[in-house]
């Protein structure tokens, strides 16, 4: 299972990231839990997501072609030391009690701005970090375990801190969590080829980006599924706080026990993935984790006992994860390298670009129909998208039979 931790820039850079991400999820937990408890609105919970993830639906597909003809080892850092800075002005106006969720927004937008770059430059700088490719799906089913594992130690901590001492120590914690992975990015020996890209301009490689993702029609088919999970499915969690502070009658610690069986949910699938001996069952994993997803959410929203709504919760994880991981897995180990950038910004647009916007929606859903049912809806889409995704690959598989005897 351990298998990639044996090339040193990898185990650098999962040791790094592993307690970045721990603050990371402190903060996104401390920052839901204060605008919640400050304004009551489930709109402004939404506006939250929505501006944190907004850029990486226009600014992605850029980023994917700016990183692939830069050394991304450079745009990791200097992402890395913005990233740091955001966290430090967040810190900062929290400890003060400059209570102003406009500056709030106004920071998770700015934070958003940098994840299009970010998020993208570290998924395909993946692929540099591990010499063996037949280890690449171990190293990113590895990352998205140690990523999964923060989702659970993070809003465990955050719940402890938030009732204890309050929200300024999380967010003074993300900020100082971004010393040990600038550390560790800084003890990297990367020796990486930017691949020349001539005089073209970075729209025309834009065009070239898009034309290569429709052109491939298992690309496209994965890239447009993720899309919807994160469009209407996956934006269900921006509704935790209420299903915590409302519906079930509790507190900031209720409100982690949410996140951390979601997250739990998630490492249980991230380790059966990196175990995965190769990348062939990915299609069918995406499938069946799409299916999972989308029924452990309809039994979720009605569920009126909060042991069972975290055991729902929990397998909403696992599906959400097996989903996410499988699909990004395929688009590393399928796309072209020099398109590969490009190839996973495009991933990144359809995967964080629309949980925004689905954000909105099931936010305006909750204010119209009420939590359980905005959250029960979400879970039906997620059902009837994984039923089109089988008829889709079924046709599909069928064509391509028919041209190969076609051909013979």
């Amino acid at each position: 299972m351990f298998r990639s931790l044996k090339y040193r820039n990898f185990k650098l850079f999962f040791y790094g990231q592993s307690i970045s991400l721990i603050g990371t999820w402190m903060q996104k937990t401390a920052v839901s839990w204060l605008v919640y408890r400050l304004t009551d609105s489930a709109m402004l919970l939404g506006l939250v997501g929505f501006v944190s993830l907004i850029p990486s639906l226009i600014l992605s597909p850029y980023a994917g072609s700016l990183i692939d003809r830069h050394n991304k080892y450079k745009i990791l850092l200097i992402t890395q030391v913005v990233s740091m800075a955001q966290a430090g002005a967040l810190a900062a106006i929290i400890f003060f009690k400059f209570y102003n969720i406009p500056v709030i927004i106004g920071l998770s937008l700015l934070q958003g701005i940098i994840n299009a770059f970010d998020v993208t430059c570290r998924q395909s700088l993946m692929v540099e970090m591990v010499e063996d490719k037949a280890d690449l799906p171990n190293a990113i089913a590895l990352n998205s375990t140690m990523a999964n594992l923060a989702r659970i130690v993070g809003p465990a901590i955050a719940g402890v801190i938030l009732s204890t001492f309050g929200e300024d120590f999380c967010f003074v914690g993300n900020f100082v969590s971004y010393i040990p992975v600038l550390i560790c990015l800084l003890m990297m020996r990367l020796n990486l080829a930017v691949i020349p890209h001539g005089q073209k301009s970075i729209w025309t490689e834009l065009e070239e980006g898009f034309k290569y993702i429709s052109g491939d029609k298992e690309l496209s088919s994965m890239i447009v599924m993720i899309g919807i999970s994160s469009l209407f499915v996956i934006p269900f969690n921006t509704l935790m706080p209420i299903f915590a502070k409302d519906l079930f009658r509790g507190n900031a610690g209720t409100f982690s026990w949410f996140e951390s069986a979601a997250g739990l949910g998630s490492m249980i699938s991230a380790m059966y993935l990196a175990n995965l001996k190769s990348a062939k069952p990915l299609m069918k994993i995406t499938i069946i984790a799409s299916g999972i997803f989308g029924f452990s959410l309809v039994l979720l929203s009605y569920s009126s006992i909060l042991p069972l709504a975290l055991v729902f919760m929990t397998l909403s994880g696992l599906g959400m994860m097996a989903q996410t991981s499988a699909i990004n897995t395929y688009i590393q180990t399928h796309a072209a390298p020099e398109m590969r950038g490009r190839a996973i910004s495009y991933y990144v647009m359809a995967y964080q670009g629309m949980i925004p916007i689905g954000s909105l929606l099931i936010g305006w859903g909750a204010h119209a129909f009420g939590p359980r049912l905005a959250v029960c809806i979400a879970g039906l889409i997620g059902l009837l998208a994984t039923l089109m995704f089988v008829l889709y690959k079924t046709k599909f598989s069928g064509k391509q039979i028919s041209a190969s005897i076609m051909r013979s």
